[in-house]
C-alpha cells in the first residue's frame, strides 16, 4: 500500500469517470506520461503538482506555468506545451484514477 500526503484542504477524490476536482490524488501516487518527462521518475508524487491555496484544490503546473518546468521560456512555445500538455493528461475529460483513497480514521 502506498501512502500519499495531500493538503488538509483538498477535496475528496471523485469517483472514476466525474468530472476532476483538483484532489490531486492521481498526481501525488504516480506521474502522468506529462508528469514523467518533467519529473524524470516512473513513480512518487509529480514534481509539477501544484497547489492553490486560492482556490483549495491542484492543479497541473504544465498547464499553468510550463515554463517554471522547462530549461527554456519562450511565451510562445510555453502556450503550445500548454495545450499539448492538457490534451496529454485529458484535462477535463474526467477522473481516471483507481486509486483507493483511505482517511487516518479507516486506518
Amino acid at each position: 500500500m502506498q501512502t500519499i500526503h495531500l493538503h488538509p484542504l483538498a477535496p475528496a477524490k471523485p469517483t472514476m469517470g466525474a468530472v476532476c476536482n483538483g484532489c490531486g490524488v492521481c498526481c501525488a501516487a504516480e506521474p502522468c506520461p506529462v508528469g514523467v518527462l518533467i519529473s524524470r521518475k516512473r513513480r512518487g508524487r509529480c514534481v509539477a503538482l501544484v497547489w492553490d491555496e486560492g482556490q483549495n484544490r491542484y492543479w497541473c503546473g504544465m498547464l499553468l506555468e510550463p515554463a517554471r518546468y522547462l530549461p527554456i521560456n519562450w511565451p510562445w512555445l510555453n502556450r503550445r506545451i500548454s495545450r499539448w500538455a492538457q490534451r496529454s493528461i485529458a484535462a477535463g475529460l474526467g477522473c481516471d484514477s483507481d486509486s483507493v483513497v483511505a482517511t487516518e480514521h479507516d486506518a
